[in-house]
């Protein structure tokens, strides 16, 4: 990746940082190498704060990291487009962006996955997800068969509530499952919909 920093005079670049998941423009940062180095090394971005003159972790005081999924150089190299997972609200002002606009993606899914994600990235000493995330994929694997199991068997009885609810618990371990493979729901829909535009091409 070839990143000019010596195109502006300070050596910093622009970031624009936008949600993985729901393609939604959260903020804009500037970078310099440490930042993004640093942003690389810890799986959490980094900018470089203008106004405190140093390198500054997005959320090192509110605890709403910015989890590192990809960065990518524009076409002249001078400023970066970096694909993130919030982990809560963006904006110091308690609001999901920088420009005060709702970050929704699939609904309560989006927020689901967001929970899920912070549960494997800084783990709870009660949270069952943060357990499942310990005891490891083959855990996490075997429950979601353990699910899947549950709900075809309420499925060839009449009773909805029962269902509903094991369909849910189907839904909840896939996302556990999609997470501790380092996906997510947005990639799989991306599977579907170029399927779909190949068969309808």
């Amino acid at each position: 990746m070839e990143i000019n920093f010596s195109k502006y005079s300070d050596g910093l670049v622009p970031a624009i940082v936008q949600d993985s998941q729901t393609g939604k423009v959260l903020m804009l940062g500037f970078m310099n190498q440490e930042a993004l180095d640093k942003s690389r090394e810890i799986g959490k971005l980094t900018f470089f704060s203008r106004s405190k003159n140093r390198l500054w972790t997005k959320g090192e005081k509110s605890g709403n990291f910015l989890i590192l999924k990809d960065i990518r150089p524009d076409c002249d190299g001078d400023t970066l487009l970096i694909r993130v997972i919030p982990t809560g609200p963006v904006c110091h002002t308690g609001a999901d962006t920088c420009f005060d606009e709702e970050n929704k993606g699939v609904g309560f899914l989006d927020t689901l996955e967001r929970i899920i994600d912070n549960r494997k990235n800084h783990p709870e000493e009660n949270s069952y997800v943060s357990g499942l995330f310990e005891k490891g994929i083959n855990k996490i694997a075997q429950k979601m068969g353990e699910e899947a199991i549950e709900l075809v068997i309420e499925a060839k009885d009449e009773n909805e509530y029962l269902f509903l609810n094991e369909a849910a618990d189907l839904l909840f371990h896939y996302l556990i499952l999609l997470k501790a493979r380092g996906h997510n729901l947005k990639e799989v829909t991306d599977v579907l919909e170029n399927r779909h535009n190949k068969k309808t091409a």
